[in-house]
């Protein structure tokens, strides 16, 4: 049984619809990536930012996601690969980080795009994930992207202590075979390193990831890029 959406919550127009208080964001951003490139550490930059900012958790944990260091948006870009690279290559997705950033995409919740250009939401698994009704329509978003994409192959990595995980792999199985996709799919305690040691072009928008691919394709942007039109009014920008 799915739940109903990934959308926003009762809060979210004011959190984060309000322009004065998108500015606000715009300038924590900032701050935070200017505390970080100094050397502080990521939590005590976003408490000390927020507080300043007087932002609440949830939108301290959008700030966190759209910041970065000058280092790391200038390496994410040297690794970075582009859609005309993935022809005949395999690609490795961090499953539950892709879907989730997708499905909050599609039933409308509120996104965010960082300085290093991924979109991230406020959306996390906390050990448990369930399929919502936009599910079915991210798969099949991703599988006719890559396919036109000429992607050799895919390879969805599932974190298997995350309840349901194995029952999302018997769904991408029987999508696959349906609609032709390339799919394969791994359940790992470790997924993390899993996708930060491998060879293949990573999907994914997780920071330590990202520090750590030798290649990765920006797959959530280049969907919501695809997918977005001038009304959306959902999308943060960090920039």
């Amino acid at each position: 049984m799915t739940t109903r959406n990934r959308g926003k919550e009762g809060r979210d127009d004011l959190l984060f619809g309000d322009p004065k208080m998108q500015h606000k964001i715009k300038e924590a951003v900032t701050d935070i990536s200017y505390l970080l490139s100094r050397g502080f550490s990521e939590k005590s930059s976003v408490q000390l930012v927020g507080h300043r900012y007087r932002l609440n958790t949830r939108q301290q944990k959008a700030v966190q996601g759209m910041s970065a260091t000058a280092e790391q948006v200038a390496h994410r870009k040297t690794t970075k690969v582009s859609i005309n690279q993935l022809k005949d290559q395999t690609l490795i997705i961090d499953a539950f980080n892709i879907l989730i950033i997708l499905e909050s995409f599609f039933s409308g919740a509120y996104i965010f795009k960082g300085l290093d250009d991924c979109y991230r939401d406020v959306s996390s698994v906390h050990g448990t994930y369930k399929r919502v009704q936009q599910t079915q329509n991210v798969l099949i978003a991703i599988g006719d992207f890559l396919k036109e994409a000429q992607v050799k192959e895919v390879i969805w990595v599932f974190d298997q202590p995350v309840s349901n995980s194995g029952r999302m792999k018997m769904l991408l199985g029987e999508l696959s075979r349906k609609r032709t996709y390339k799919w394969q799919c791994i359940l790992d305690y470790n997924p993390d390193k899993v996708l930060a040691q491998s060879d293949y072009i990573v999907a994914s928008s997780d920071a330590w990831i990202l520090d750590r691919a030798q290649r990765w394709f920006n797959l959530s942007g280049a969907i919501i890029e695809n997918f977005k039109t001038q009304e959306t009014n959902t999308i943060l920008f960090a920039r």
